[in-house]
């Protein structure tokens, strides 16, 4: 998270014979499993899904008006994390959100991708899990000094100065599709910071996706048009 986001936290202001006829069925019944093992349901039926858990996800966090700042209606996420029902909702939600990410609203879904970094640290929460349910890897992003080994680094702005994320060398392959996840996007720069790293790594980046948004600090207009989706929808201006 950038330090709008650390100062925020997560909160956000207020998917012609019977031999050839079977051949053809086996086929496209193995290929249509997924890398977690099941069947994926149909668009209009995921998306009904979808609709349906984001409203029960946000129902089950919590809201705290004036914090840390007065003005300022913090959403507590960490719920969805205790209740081990409310958790499996949200990384199925999650998955079906990637399952059904485009580029624009009459594009093509996006291809799945072969990594999942997760931004340091509530990226960390719930990144490892989804990128275990998509099939893909998950590489971390953390700040300047905290992992070892040869490093990528790329710079962003706070409202105090300069910080710095890091992503180890070799851990995106040349060509492998990423999507960047975090808890928030706030004023963009730690995302941005992110895609970066992404890019300098040779990898494709496919899109953001965050459980929040803060919209009117504008981060979106920093990720050069990538597609970012964000999860629960928020009544914030």
């Amino acid at each position: 998270m950038s330090s709008n986001a650390d100062a925020a936290q997560t909160s956000a202001s207020t998917r012609p014979d019977q031999d050839n006829q079977n051949t053809t069925a086996t086929t496209a019944s193995t290929a249509s499993h997924d890398a977690s093992g099941r069947q994926p349901t149909s668009a209009a039926a995921g998306s009904a899904e979808l609709a349906r858990t984001k409203i029960e996800l946000l129902a089950a966090t919590r809201t705290f008006p004036d914090f840390p700042i007065p003005g300022i209606n913090f959403i507590d996420i960490l719920p969805l994390f205790q209740d081990p029902k409310i958790h499996e909702e949200l990384l199925r939600a999650l998955e079906l959100q990637v399952l059904s990410f485009t580029s624009g609203p009459d594009a093509a879904p996006i291809a799945k991708p072969d990594v999942v970094v997760g931004l340091d640290a509530r990226g960390f929460l719930f990144g490892p899990s989804l990128a275990l349910r998509l099939g893909a890897s998950f590489v971390p992003v953390r700040k300047q000094g905290k992992m070892p080994g040869p490093c990528l680094t790329a710079a962003y702005e706070k409202e105090y100065g300069t910080d710095y994320f890091q992503i180890q060398e070799g851990s995106i392959k040349p060509g492998q599709k990423v999507l960047v996840v975090d808890d928030i996007i706030a004023t963009g720069g730690s995302a941005a910071a992110a895609g970066s790293l992404v890019k300098q790594s040779g990898g494709e980046l496919v899109g953001y996706l965050f459980m929040l948004e803060i919209p009117f600090l504008k981060g979106r207009d920093k990720l050069d048009g990538v597609p970012v989706v964000t999860l629960l929808e928020t009544n914030g201006d």
